[in-house]
């Protein structure tokens, strides 16, 4: 059996009354199956090593260096000193609240 006549068979079957041949179906779906098996783990084995080298898939992009705000930076420190100071109240007995629980 040539390979063209089975890919031919194969897409021909379904469009005529041509015999039925689960053999010949089988083998196609696991060839198929298996060369996309095959496919999927090439293509994870070269994504594994492209990243794990260094590398980047896909197109680089070049950025221009990020401009740093101090600006922004002093005012969430200033942020964190009086969430700070607010938990000093509470820990030094400077806020009273009733507990329900209690």
């Amino acid at each position: 059996m040539n390979i063209s006549d089975l890919f031919g068979s194969f897409i021909k079957r379904p469009h005529s009354n041509a015999s039925i041949d689960p053999e010949r179906d089988w083998l196609m779906l696991l060839t198929v199956a298996m060369v996309a098996f095959v496919g999927i783990i090439v293509w994870n084995v070269w994504a594994f090593d492209t990243v794990a080298d260094g590398g980047t898939i896909g197109a680089v992009t070049t950025k221009a260096p990020a401009v740093f705000d101090n600006s922004s930076l002093d005012t969430i420190h200033s942020i964190f000193e009086n969430r700070a100071a607010e938990e000093a109240k509470y820990r030094t007995g400077t806020y009273r609240f009733a507990d329900p629980s209690q």
